[in-house]
């Protein structure tokens, strides 16, 4: 049997493929600022947003925080759950709430970690995806 060629209209389901992923990477994108923002409210510092969309295979997006206490870290990931759940994302897993160093919450294309400043310095997450874009994510920015 001889296959046929695709149509001339196939490039149409492409551009419909590309505009979703644009759609999608948008909206991850948003969540990740709108999850900075809040770390930013619950006393959380050295927030920053890496795009590793480009060089991962595994996310789009990774919010990076340093927290006060490891009571404070479970708040601020729980909190950004209750965010992402009335948006109708949910988080695939969650790790470490019981750790004093590194709390991990996955919502497939946003991860959020939040560290103790000991944990943030010695992973070095900043440096070890550096080749991923900042984004700024600060109000007026």
């Amino acid at each position: 049997m001889i296959k046929t060629p695709p149509a001339p209209d196939a490039p149409v389901e492409t551009k419909l493929d590309d505009e979703k992923q644009r759609r999608r990477l948008e909206s991850a994108r948003q969540f990740a600022i709108d999850a900075a923002r809040l770390a930013a409210q619950t006393h959380c510092n050295n927030i920053v947003i890496l795009d590793v969309s480009a060089v991962s295979p595994i996310t789009d997006f990774l919010v990076i925080a340093t927290g006060t206490s490891a009571r404070q870290m479970r708040t601020v990931c729980e909190e950004i759950q209750e965010m992402g759940a009335a948006r109708n994302v949910h988080a695939l897993s969650k790790t470490n709430f019981e750790s004093e160093n590194w709390v991990l919450v996955d919502f497939v294309d946003t991860i959020v970690h939040v560290f103790n400043t000991e944990a943030r310095l010695f992973y070095d997450l900043d440096n070890l995806w550096g080749d991923g874009k900042k984004v700024e994510w600060r109000e007026g920015l």
